[in-house]
């Protein structure tokens, strides 16, 4: 079996091990792309969560049909900065909601930061939420009140320390734009 940070192949694990929340760290995946996100956070941020929602929701949802695992019941995208304006901080409703789409319908807001996994979604929810500051806390605090078992998606050794003395589980940023990229 492949290490965590091995790609996406390493995720053949059988459903019931498989990690039931991903925590995105948006600024770190955002920023692995150069594809001109810096001229536009929060498009960036937008497209995004866009690509993520409509992954999920397409036929044949699985990462990797051939292995079958499951995708998580919830994917926690984390947003700093100017990317804040990009997603509504919330709960997303699939679809399109890159900014100049976004209607209030689109992003339900939530009493806190969390909100309970939906075993009856056939797609994971998936959850905005804003960082105050800096936004390495709000990645460490959405993964410690994240139901496990967790996997971080980021790209920064410092914080993937952090989260590994937590028990979370990291993936590298690459790993998540290959499963969003295939066809």
């Amino acid at each position: 079996m492949s290490t965590p940070d091995s790609g996406a192949a390493g995720m053949s694990r059988p459903t019931d091990e498989y990690p039931r929340t991903w925590v995105v760290d948006g600024a770190n995946v955002i920023g692995s792309r150069p594809d001109g996100w810096w001229r536009d956070r929060p498009g960036a941020a937008g497209r995004l969560v866009d690509a993520i929602s409509a992954r999920i929701t397409r036929p044949g949802t699985h990462p990797r049909p051939s292995s079958r695992p499951e995708w998580p019941e919830r994917i926690v995208v984390v947003l700093e900065g100017a990317a804040r304006a990009g997603v509504p901080e919330g709960t997303v409703r699939p679809g399109k909601i890159t900014p100049e789409k976004v209607r209030p319908a689109d992003v339900a807001p939530e009493k806190g930061r969390h909100v309970p996994a939906r075993a009856d979604r056939a797609a994971p929810t998936i959850v905005v939420v804003h960082a105050p500051g800096h936004g390495d806390d709000a990645i460490v605090a959405a993964a410690r009140d994240a139901v496990a078992p967790v996997v971080v998606i980021t790209s920064d050794r410092q914080l993937a320390g952090r989260l590994r003395s937590l028990g979370a589980g990291v993936r590298r940023s690459g790993w998540l734009w290959e499963l969003l990229d295939e066809r």
